[in-house]
């Protein structure tokens, strides 16, 4: 199988199954107000890159890169329970920073849960560390962020 990385320019039928699926697994972990992925509509911003990891045709997996003045944010980072640990991840983490060095950025950074172990184990193993809160998740009520982890990667 050979994994293709495309950059998905609206919410077609599969982005919204990848999506839907993301918060179905998010929504046994964590209530409303401590989710805060992007809407499908937010993902289609021009300051966000959005891509979907494809499998022989098939989307697979997906995630985006929010890029700000000063640094570029993971969003919506997922891939199929059945098929992780197959270099999917590694393939979408690879593009969006790719993207986010084309951008001018050197700096990684992304909001997960603490439920989120196999994403934690990926996220460090792929160079991330724990950082503080930025915004917007910094003027956040404490309850909304409790059970966030923040991370962040300096690109080389």
């Amino acid at each position: 199988m050979s994994c293709e990385i495309e950059q998905a320019a609206t919410a077609t039928p599969e982005v919204v199954a990848l999506i839907t699926a993301l918060e179905s697994e998010l929504s046994a972990n964590y209530p409303p107000e401590q989710r805060h992925g992007l809407s499908l509509d937010a993902l289609f911003k021009p300051h966000v890159h959005f891509v979907v990891a494809r499998l022989d045709g098939q989307g697979v997996g997906c995630g985006g890169v929010a890029l700000f003045s000063d640094f570029a944010e993971l969003k919506r980072f997922y891939v199929k329970p059945a098929l992780r640990g197959r270099g999917i991840a590694d393939a979408v983490l690879h593009r969006l920073s790719e993207v986010t060095a084309a951008a001018g950025h050197r700096v990684l950074r992304l909001e997960t849960g603490t439920e989120q172990l196999a994403a934690l184990r990926f996220y460090e193993r792929s160079g991330f560390a724990r950082c503080a809160a930025f915004e917007p998740y910094a003027s956040m009520a404490a309850s909304a962020i409790a059970t966030s982890v923040f991370m962040e990667k300096v690109l080389g």
